[in-house]
């Protein structure tokens, strides 16, 4: 399994959200560029980069920051937050992305997505679900940078795509996003098992080196990370076996 560390970018800089509240904001004092530096050091050959103005509005305010970070060399991006039409798409790949990442966009024109997914290839096309537990424990889909939520369960949005190329598939549990509260173990397995041709990467909750060998257990093919790395809460030493170039 692989580590993936997560800059999520608001106005340029570098913050983390609590569960998705544009309200419960941290902002970090760490350039991009320097966070990137940071985890190529590490041994990441990915990061996964979070237009959080994107996500929440459209805007391309952060461009000019994912353009400079997409030029560095020896760690590749997946970049997300706003993709939700063709020429959205197209532009972050030509910026530099290796891979986009489309989260409302497969949810409101899955037919869209789908041609999307056989235009760049698999490999460049990366989607997002992020999810909350509905009272019967079903993971169900959140849109437009969390404020919105709808009924259609993580299952039938990974149907919609299953003949289409689907190769990636990023799922973030709400709900443990940026809490430090440990990975939803049953959802990614959960995932493993009814889709192991996919390569799941699974977000939110991570706060120990033990979280990453329990998702590595339940066949996870990526974690991304984001608070625990910024506030470097697990020892590098530790992160050695996920990090391909350590």
């Amino acid at each position: 399994m692989r580590l993936i560390p997560a800059i999520d970018l608001r106005a340029g800089r570098c913050v983390r959200l609590l569960q998705g509240d544009f309200s419960a904001e941290t902002r970090y004092d760490t350039e991009p560029l320097e966070l990137l530096a940071r985890y190529r050091a590490f041994g990441a050959d990915w990061l996964h980069i979070v237009d959080l103005d994107g996500a929440r509005d459209g805007s391309g305010g952060n461009r000019a920051v994912i353009t400079a970070l997409a030029a560095e060399l020896g760690i590749k991006l997946q970049v997300g937050g706003g993709l939700r039409d063709l020429a959205s798409v197209q532009e972050m790949l030509e910026l530099g992305a290796a891979r986009a990442v489309v989260g409302s966009a497969a949810m409101t024109e899955p037919a869209e997505v789908r041609r999307w997914l056989h235009r760049f290839g698999g490999d460049r096309i990366a989607l997002a679900f992020d999810v909350r537990l509905d009272e019967a424990g079903t993971p169900c889909v959140a849109t437009h940078g969390w404020l919105r939520q709808s009924t259609l369960s993580l299952w039938g949005a990974v149907d919609e795509f299953a003949d289409a190329g689907l190769k990636h598939v990023l799922c973030t549990d709400v709900s443990r996003d940026g809490a430090l509260s440990g990975p939803n173990l049953a959802l990614y397995a959960e995932a493993v098992r009814r889709y192991p041709q996919v390569a799941w990467q699974a977000s939110g909750g991570i706060r120990e080196a033990r979280d990453l060998y329990a998702l590595a257990d339940c066949g996870a093919a990526a974690a991304i990370s984001g608070k625990a790395l910024l506030e470097e809460r697990i020892p590098i030493e530790e992160l050695g076996p996920f990090l391909p170039n350590a």
